[in-house]
């Protein structure tokens, strides 16, 4: 009897889940769900780590300096994360080219004496107490611009020459100028971008080989030629024998996570933050919240990170425009990716990168661009068809008129180039100029069905 009650119970659950999830705008409060739970968790572990690396008695400054910095960088990543929301995609995508070329401008200055030079690198603006990171930038400008450009060159793309140029050319570009900094993540981060695009817009496998291959022999010239890479790489591979050189960061990220065991020593009461681990707010924030909130908490971030990925591609699935679902793609391969990353150099299965943890690690401008893309993915999600047809039907909702969200519109039909029949058979030596007579206007002795 019991059992049938638990069974009956169990259904009603798994009805009431599913039938939420069914709902037109499950996707996007979904996205701003896990954007909060997310943003909220990375503060509080930023606190918990900071105010204890932020110590120091003859100072004379405040323990929470670095989480009043963390909590402005929050803000302005939901000024961000407003905007990625309220923006009119197809004004975000007509305006990705001139963010491409901003980006790549910004590349280039910052490695000039314009940029802050910091520890013989030169990666950040720096304006007063604010400073800004222009890879982080080019990221979202290459999602966008190449989406823009992989969609409208759409059927052409079984012609390598188009498939190819000019998005590589100029992602290559963006490599080069940011490992001149050196900034070996950032390269990574925008290396994950152009892989994504390129595997979204249907790229032959083999040419993933290629890209692959050559991605191998640029890590290993890079780690060759820079003594502090080589070290890194050096220290993973001897597994941990460095203990108190390149491998001590990683070593204590074990020791982090060992001591944390199942339930974790309480929030607050890590002892790595105590310099054992230095900048754990960063890199390794991960690593802090295994030793302070065990097993169970590693797993809630893993599992947001796995709703992340599964709610960034059905909203992928479910849209009609090309650019749209590129785009949504791509972003979610992104942040799920870096999260692997990071989780998987703390816990010594990759070799140390210096990719954060999105959302969590502590953040300026890393933390603001990663909420403008939550919210370009939140606003993917309510071009879905249904929710379309739902928010025409019956208004925004409580949530949209909160936030003053426009409708989304309409239209769904795919972007194509206007004269890419013509533009392509002229470029095969067919010259013909008969019109493109669309369907339903052609002859055929009645009225179009």
């Amino acid at each position: 009897m019991a059992a049938e009650v638990s069974g009956g119970r169990g259904a009603r659950l798994h009805a009431a889940v599913f039938g939420w999830l069914s709902r037109p705008l499950a996707s996007f409060h979904l996205v701003l769900c896990l954007c909060g739970l997310l943003t909220l968790l990375g503060a509080v572990m930023v606190l918990s780590a900071s105010s204890a690396s932020a110590y120091d008695p003859h100072a004379g400054g405040s323990v929470y300096g670095t989480f009043y910095r963390h909590l402005a960088s929050i803000a302005a990543g939901l000024v961000a994360l407003w905007a990625g929301l309220r923006l009119p995609l197809p004004a975000i995508r007509r305006a990705s080219p001139t963010a491409m070329i901003g980006a790549l401008v910004l590349l280039v200055l910052v490695i000039t004496p314009l940029g802050t030079l910091a520890e013989g690198a030169r990666r950040w603006f720096s304006f007063g107490p604010l400073s800004v990171q222009p890879v982080e930038i080019a990221k979202v400008a290459l999602i966008l611009w190449g989406a823009h450009i992989l969609v409208t060159k759409a059927r052409l793309l079984r012609y390598w020459r188009h498939l190819l140029v000019p998005v590589v050319p100029a992602a290559l570009l963006m490599f080069a100028l940011v490992m001149a900094q050196p900034n070996f993540s950032g390269t990574i981060t925008l290396g994950i971008v152009l892989m994504a695009l390129l595997w979204f817009a249907g790229a032959p496998k083999r040419l993933f080989a290629a890209l692959l291959l050559g991605a191998g022999v640029g890590v290993v010239v890079l780690a060759v030629a820079a003594q502090y890479r080589l070290a890194r790489v050096l220290s993973f591979v001897s597994d941990g024998t460095d203990a108190s050189g390149s491998g001590y960061q990683a070593l204590q990220a074990e020791y982090a996570l060992a001591d944390g065991g199942l339930l974790g020593v309480g929030l607050g009461q890590g002892a790595s933050k105590w310099k054992y681990l230095p900048d754990v707010q960063n890199d390794f924030i991960f690593a802090l919240v295994g030793e302070e909130l065990g097993f169970v908490g590693c797993v809630v971030v893993l599992a947001l990170f796995g709703a992340l990925a599964v709610v960034g591609f059905r909203i992928a699935t479910r849209n009609r425009d090309p650019w749209n679902r590129m785009v949504a793609a791509t972003i979610t391969v992104l942040l799920v990716t870096q999260a692997a990353i990071n989780i998987g150099y703390v816990v010594d299965v990759l070799p140390v990168t210096g990719v954060t943890l999105p959302l969590v690690s502590y953040g300026g401008t890393s933390l603001v661009v990663t909420m403008f893309l939550f919210g370009l993915l939140a606003h993917c999600a309510r071009h879905e068809p249904q929710a379309v047809a739902d928010l025409t039907h019956l208004g925004p909702g409580r949530l949209g008129r909160l936030l003053r969200l426009p409708a989304p519109g309409v239209s769904t039909r795919p972007s194509v180039p206007r004269d890419s029949p013509r533009t392509e058979r002229r470029r095969h030596g067919r010259t013909d100029r008969r019109p493109v007579v669309p369907i339903g206007e052609r002859g055929g002795g009645g009225p179009p069905r």
